[in-house]
């Protein structure tokens, strides 16, 4: 694996947010947003305050925690304000979202549970400069799609000490039953919300993102990519560039994000809803050499290959009707009479490059005629040229 270069972005300010067109309003801080969706749903408390101040439960709060179900069914320790019950993308049924507060043998932490039994614990964050504070409180929690993916993620505001911070964590899933569903703290982006938003509450970071909207609900591609421009700017200390395209050929651009030669996240649109085709996918070693389109004819192409070009991967993907990517080829060319048929170009073997080739398709062996059918004609690469800036600037009505 290799290391890639980083371009280390200014900080963030609410400017360059508000230039994809973000509102400057504040909204009040008290929320009591629920059942949203079965996929979204936002639960939160009071929202927390930005000031130093003591947050010692009182006697009747610490009464009315020792009457709360949910104390009755996962112990003390549980923090029952914040206990939900709730359904996640990963999960088939409904879960418990349980946090525990700091005890003699544990730290403050995260489970989610499901008929007694612990599916997984969110791995507590806490920031580099509140290590050794102690845990004040949870103060909101928030489940909903944060970047497009399809899974549930998990945005979380937490107080150690006197201060008060975000924590984003991201789903995975699979469809596989025995691939194990987690949650992946995104240090970046917890780090740009907090710095950034204010006043830090759940209302105001899914304002400062998506204008307070939820995947779903925008009302053309245009105001969705640049809600997805926002969130890539918020998540990445590399510089991210933008690139619209159409791949499918349904008159409505793709949108690239990435840094350019590094990696690229590729993401398309539909009735409200924006889907994530590829996510940080990186090219420009071990062989990769980055990802094509040919223009409005829904194929993408990569070039991988092994053994200094004796081995040669072509893959071909197209976008699916459900805005997913498939592949439609697999192309295997080996550039050398691999005589021992173990795979792999042996010294006696290397004599033979460049006087012999032999593809597969799918596996099965193929003649150059069978394997060009795959390709489109003329490709382009998958990437971005524009800044944030010039990209809100593109998607923004023209006056």
């Amino acid at each position: 694996m290799y290391h890639k270069a980083c371009f280390l972005l200014p900080l963030f300010a609410l400017g360059i947010l508000s230039a994809c067109g973000q509102a400057k309003t504040q909204e009040q801080t008290s929320e009591a947003e629920t059942g949203e969706s079965q996929m979204v749903i936002h639960i939160s408390s009071q929202e927390p305050s930005a000031s130093s101040q003591s947050k010692e439960p009182s006697q009747a709060q610490e009464s009315a925690e020792a009457a709360n179900p949910m104390t009755l069914m996962f112990g003390e320790s549980c923090i029952a304000q914040q206990t939900f019950e709730v359904q996640l993308s990963e999960y088939d049924g409904a879960v418990y979202f349980v946090p525990f507060s700091p005890s003699d043998q544990e730290d403050f932490h995260i489970q989610i549970i499901q008929e007694n039994q612990v599916l997984t614990e969110l791995v507590p964050y806490v920031p580099d400069e509140l290590e050794g504070q102690p845990f004040t409180s949870l103060d909101a929690v928030s489940f909903y799609d944060v970047n497009y993916d399809g899974c549930t993620d998990i945005v979380l505001i937490e107080t150690y000490g006197g201060t008060t911070f975000a924590a984003v964590y991201y789903g995975f899933d699979s469809k596989e039953e025995d691939y194990e569903r987690y949650f992946s703290i995104q240090t970046q982006l917890s780090q740009n919300i907090t710095k950034n938003i204010q006043p830090l509450s759940i209302s105001q970071i899914r304002k400062v993102l998506a204008d307070g909207k939820k995947n779903g609900e925008f009302s053309d591609y245009k105001e969705a990519y640049q809600a997805v421009g926002r969130l890539c700017q918020m998540s990445d200390s590399d510089e991210i560039l933008y690139g619209l395209m159409d791949i499918d050929g349904d008159d409505i651009p793709e949108l690239a994000a990435g840094a350019d030669g590094y990696y690229v996240s590729l993401y398309t649109y539909s009735e409200g809803r924006v889907y994530s085709l590829m996510d940080h996918w990186y090219y420009g070693a071990m062989g990769n050499s980055g990802y094509e389109y040919s223009p409005g004819k829904n194929s993408i192409r990569n070039y991988n290959t092994d053994y200094a070009g004796a081995i040669l991967h072509t893959t071909y993907m197209s976008i699916t009707p459900s805005h997913s990517l498939e592949i439609t080829a697999q192309i295997d060319t080996c550039n050398f009479d691999d005589v021992n048929q173990n795979g792999v170009p042996d010294e006696e073997e290397l004599g033979s490059m460049g006087f012999y080739s032999i593809s597969y398709l799918n596996g099965s062996e193929a003649s150059p005629e069978e394997c060009r059918a795959y390709d489109a004609g003329e490709y382009e690469m998958i990437r971005g040229a524009m800044t944030l800036e010039a990209l809100c600037q593109s998607l923004s009505p023209q006056p």
